[in-house]
């Protein structure tokens, strides 16, 4: 399935029905009077966060959604149908935003969350109502107030505990698959993930986290360069960060270079993320040459008050430590958002 975490959309509720001008023409009923119904209101356009959905894709091949309008009214005193309400289902975790504001209407972060978009008309009133002692046989109703209507944007943030980062292939895709059963394509080039996948982590004594793995950042992510402006949104969300780094041979590349670069491209997109608890490991420790270089390469990182952890995430070698520290920080973590007296900011 194609993964799409943004769309444009037009969406519009029901208009409400007008009111009826009737008058009774019944027999033995002399002077019978008006009775023409109210119009029926207008249906709203209401939005669901589905956790079975994943993807905006469905919002790529229908970008006008109306719901229906209210049915006028009748005669005989008969008001008209309200127009059915339109549910429109999208993934948790889906922002939606005004398009020519940007102001986020609603942040959709929980299952089975509803939140009305766009209201429907109000349906307009009969001649029944305004018939007075002066005025026995009115003729004019009201009309139904057209319903609201806008063009929005949708953008998906992925609810996950722990963000995976680091450049393209330092392993990230290797990791998330020997941790959890997420399979996402792996190869020896960059930029093999070009879209985020989510695995759950599975520990001792029932615990569990989900771990999402963002696609490979570069400098210069947070405008744009390679994949990552499009994909850093998707870290907002969690507690904690899982950075991979590589012993690479790329001209200019070190350890102590890519962990700056994409601290700063975090920090460029949002200040808040660059706070964010973070675990730095070195990966591919199966690999001699990173075996041999990270004690020096620790010792180099532990001068900066950072504990570099190592592994080999193709045999598992120190996966677990890495795991462990991660349940730690995350339990830290909600338990300081659960606290009282926490600000709303504060909230992810």
């Amino acid at each position: 399935m194609q993964f799409i975490d943004e769309a444009k959309i037009y969406v519009k509720a029901g208009d409400g029905g007008n009111g009826a001008i009737a008058f009774r023409r019944e027999a033995h009923v002399p002077r019978g009077g008006p009775s023409g119904g109210d119009g029926g209101d207008g249906g709203d356009v209401a939005f669901v966060a589905d956790p079975q959905l994943s993807t905006l894709l469905d919002f790529k091949y229908q970008q006008h959604y109306r719901a229906r309008s209210g049915e006028p009214g009748r005669t005989k005193d008969q008001y008209g149908k309200a127009g059915e309400d339109l549910v429109v289902r999208v993934p948790v975790g889906t922002l939606v935003k005004g398009e020519e504001t940007g102001e986020v209407l609603v942040d959709l972060a929980s299952a089975g969350q509803r939140a009305v978009i766009c209201k429907g008309g109000k349906g307009g009133r009969g001649n029944i109502h305004f018939k007075t002692p002066w005025n026995q046989a009115p003729r004019h109703a009201e009309p139904g107030t057209p319903g609201e209507e806008r063009t929005i944007r949708l953008q998906l943030k992925l609810l996950a505990d722990v963000g995976l980062l680091g450049y393209p292939n330092v392993g990230k895709s290797t990791f998330i698959a020997t941790v959890s059963r997420a399979r996402p394509k792996i190869a020896d080039y960059p930029f093999t993930t070009l879209s985020p996948h989510l695995g759950v982590v599975g520990l001792s004594n029932h615990r569990s986290f989900v771990l999402a793995d963002i696609p490979g950042l570069i400098e210069g992510a947070a405008e744009g360069a390679g994949l990552g402006h499009r994909f850093l949104r998707h870290v907002e969300r969690t507690h904690v960060l899982l950075h991979l780094l590589e012993l690479s041979h790329e001209p200019g590349r070190e350890p102590e270079h890519d962990h700056d670069v994409i601290n700063r491209e975090l920090a460029r997109y949002d200040a808040a993320l660059a706070q964010r608890p973070q675990i730095v490991v070195l990966n591919k420790l199966d690999l001699t040459e990173t075996r041999e270089a990270y004690p020096e390469l620790r010792a180099r990182f532990a001068a900066q008050g950072i504990d570099l952890l190592a592994i080999s995430a193709a045999t598992g070698e120190g996966v677990d430590v890495v795991l462990e520290k991660a349940w730690s920080l995350l339990d830290k973590a909600r338990s300081a958002r659960e606290a009282p007296g926490t600000p709303a900011g504060d909230q992810a």
